[in-house]
């Protein structure tokens, strides 16, 4: 199906001979880094007509802007009983189901504002920085294993999962002891290849676990962000439904960020050489693996009311696919944005999202790289790919892009 690089202005009441496309998902162009072929269009249109995985006719946002700008818009929902799957996926049934209780992503105003409201005391700058020290312990912890084991690792458990696991559950007060039970879990949640039945039951074993949790919580607290949620008016159900929420999002998000960021800096050796030769260079380093990579992508809402945008017209009830991977690829946003450079100014990104949704432990995510990384570079001094990159195995059926593994090695410290 060919695009047009040069389309006519739409009229604002959105007419256009235009053949919708379904959403570009394969990765063809060599680079795991990369959106997929033709996700990125080759012309000035920051949106276009999308077929959805049920028919349904809705939109494609490529453009930051416009990205920004819709998803900072109160006429646009995330009520998932609104929206139209945008890929297909085995067994979904016609109609999404609401969200689960607790689970404030599917949710508009108020409701939304009241959980949002209650959390944003909870993660705040202040609070993650003071969590630095127990990150660096967590980080150095996963780092003397690697090293007593001997050269060569899979990075994805050895480092990755780990540490953002040892994290999250200490921020949430889960024992960590417990992480085998829930970390399969968390995987079927966002496996797109995935049969219903399977994620649904995933979802009620991670609710139940949490469910527990919160009545040992209530019992007797402890210091940690559960133990203080009980202390609200939120009922068990809720705080089981939240909890559940933050573990798996905490978790996933993070984990597939230290793995897949580390592959790039990997083949990127002139970025990795400016990142060990300036470890302060971590912060602003972490803000454009950020936006290179865009591993939660893509954001899907629903248009409430008649919305203009970029003299485009989204009516009242048609799905709107925000794809934040080429948001934030986007030339009139970022110069030579296809390229990797850590000394990039990359603030405006939207890999957290942007709006009333935006990514709640953002923050937390942030802390955990900027530790992460300069130590993994600084303990392994020589570390490299210990395959060659095409053979490394990509997480694409996912809502969280990533690799399933990375074996890397180094070279020994001789005494």
């Amino acid at each position: 199906m060919s695009y047009d690089p040069a389309p006519s202005r739409t009229p604002v009441d959105g007419t256009r001979t235009e053949e919708p496309q379904a959403l570009p998902v394969d990765r063809h162009t060599g680079c795991p880094f990369d959106p997929p072929d033709g996700l990125v269009p080759p012309g000035d249109e920051p949106l276009r007509r999308m077929r959805y995985a049920d028919g349904h006719v809705g939109w494609l946002v490529t453009g930051h802007a416009a990205a920004r700008a819709l998803l900072a818009d109160p006429r646009i929902s995330s009520r998932y009983e609104l929206l139209h799957p945008p890929v297909p996926m085995p067994g979904m049934p016609e109609e999404l189901p609401p969200a689960p209780v607790g689970d404030m992503t599917g949710l508009d105003a108020p409701e939304h504002t009241r959980y949002r409201r209650l959390l944003t005391g909870k993660f705040t700058v202040r609070r993650m920085r003071r969590l630095t020290e127990r990150i660096e312990h967590f980080t150095a912890r996963c780092l003397d294993e690697m090293e007593q084991a001997g050269p060569g690792a899979d990075l994805v458990t050895a480092f990755a999962q780990p540490v953002p696991a040892l994290v999250i559950c200490e921020l949430l007060g889960v024992p960590y002891a417990d992480r085998d039970r829930f970390r399969g879990q968390v995987a079927a949640l966002f496996d797109q290849t995935a049969a219903p039945e399977a994620r649904e039951g995933a979802l009620g074993e991670l609710f139940a676990y949490l469910n527990e949790l919160v009545l040992a919580k209530r019992a007797e607290p402890t210091d940690d962000l559960l133990s203080e949620l009980t202390t609200s008016n939120l009922h068990d159900e809720e705080l089981a439904g939240i909890g559940s929420l933050l573990l798996a999002a905490g978790l996933d998000t993070t984990a597939n960020m230290l793995a897949l960021g580390t592959f790039a800096l990997l083949s990127n050796p002139g970025q990795l050489a400016a990142l060990r030769a300036e470890p302060a260079l971590a912060g602003q380093a972490v803000e454009e693996l950020l936006r290179y990579l865009s591993v939660a992508d893509p954001l899907v809402r629903a248009a409430l009311e008649d919305i203009e945008i970029e003299g485009r017209l989204i009516r009242a009830g048609e799905t709107v696919t925000v794809s934040v991977q080429a948001a934030n690829r986007d030339p009139r946003r970022f110069p030579r944005p296809d390229g990797l450079d850590l000394r990039r100014e990359a603030v405006g990104h939207l890999a957290f999202g942007h709006g009333a949704h935006q990514c709640l432990g953002q923050q937390l995510a942030r802390v955990e790289m900027t530790v992460a990384f300069p130590a993994l570079l600084a303990r392994f001094p020589t570390l490299r790919l210990a395959v060659p990159a095409h053979e490394v195995r990509m997480r694409e059926r996912s809502n969280i892009y990533g690799v399933l593994s990375l074996p890397v090695t180094w070279d020994e410290v001789q005494p």
